[in-house]
């Protein structure tokens, strides 16, 4: 069932009450991630996930491999499970295939992969390579990474997830100028999910495909909400703003990280990151209380 705008947004602000832990609550090591419902399953997934582009294509050496599985300890520590990758991310999926096993945590995550070429057995090959280098099957989601033939992959998706291989199909791009692609096949398709770039200083998606995937019911997870890195690495040294503890935040990662998870349409972040104590901090940004309309604008004004 497809959900408008109107009830996806009441879904969404629904799963965001639940707020920090009450002081009756000081047995828990830590406050609870928040969560946002795939609209099309009901699905509920934490807000911060991990991406595996870069970090995890180190290949087999077992001295690189190790601090990956700190990182994955991280993410399901902290109440997190979303784990994306692709076929183009080098030897990401071996890696992290290879480590879920070694951690015995294929039935606590949701995996997302990719198909990244033309034709359609070259597609239907490329997925079953996935499946067999992440070790892990179902696919919670597959997605038409950058929508390389999309029509063509498109098709064997759908029969995929009706044979239940996957669980759900999307469509994926990190660049602005895809956007209005990424919005002719959301108008077009009925589909599960779509992955794009949004950061507070690229609000391009803000303008329409964030309303759009509200209204058709489709799930949103975000890639590049360091704004490409560029912008993180330019606010490292400067001092936090005072109202930075008002949303729990003790660091500019975490603010970049709520400002994006604060639009209801967005359903999961997934940053990339090799280091366990990065994991952490990312993950703390998806608990406790977000910024409202008025606190994004005067985080928009701090970064001007």
């Amino acid at each position: 069932m497809t959900l408008t705008r109107s009830q996806f947004l009441r879904v969404a602000v629904a799963a965001l009450a639940v707020g920090p832990h009450s002081a009756r609550a000081r047995t828990q090591p830590r406050p609870s991630m928040l969560t946002r419902t795939i609209p099309s399953s009901g699905i509920a997934l934490p807000v911060i996930g991990l991406g595996t582009w870069r970090g995890f294509d180190v290949g087999a050496d077992a001295a690189a491999r190790a601090p990956l599985a700190d990182v994955l300890r991280a993410l399901l520590e902290s109440g997190g499970r979303v784990i994306d990758s692709s076929p183009m991310y080098g030897s990401s999926e071996d890696v992290a295939g290879a480590l879920l096993t070694e951690l015995a945590a294929h039935d606590r995550v949701f995996v997302a992969t990719k198909v990244w070429t033309e034709g359609l057995q070259a597609g239907i090959t490329q997925m079953q390579d996935s499946m067999r280098k992440l070790q892990h099957t179902p696919i919670e989601l597959m997605q038409i990474h950058n929508l390389v033939d999309w029509r063509t992959q498109l098709a064997t998706l759908r029969d995929w997830k009706r044979e239940g291989r996957i669980g759900h199909l999307g469509i994926t791009h990190y660049r602005d100028d895809a956007h209005e692609q990424l919005e002719a096949v959301i108008r077009a398709e009925p589909l599960d999910s779509v992955q794009l770039n949004y950061s507070i200083d690229n609000r391009a998606a803000e303008g329409r495909l964030l309303p759009l995937a509200a209204d058709r019911g489709v799930a949103v997870l975000v890639n590049l909400p360091f704004g490409g890195g560029g912008l993180l690495t330019r606010l490292q040294g400067r001092p936090l703003p005072d109202w930075a503890g008002e949303i729990g935040c003790r660091s500019w990662a975490q603010i970049l990280l709520k400002y994006v998870i604060a639009h209801p349409a967005v359903t999961c972040v997934i940053p990339g990151t090799s280091r366990a104590s990065h994991m952490r901090e990312n993950a703390e940004a998806g608990t406790g209380v977000l910024p409202d309309a008025d606190m994004r604008r005067r985080m928009l004004a701090a970064l001007a």
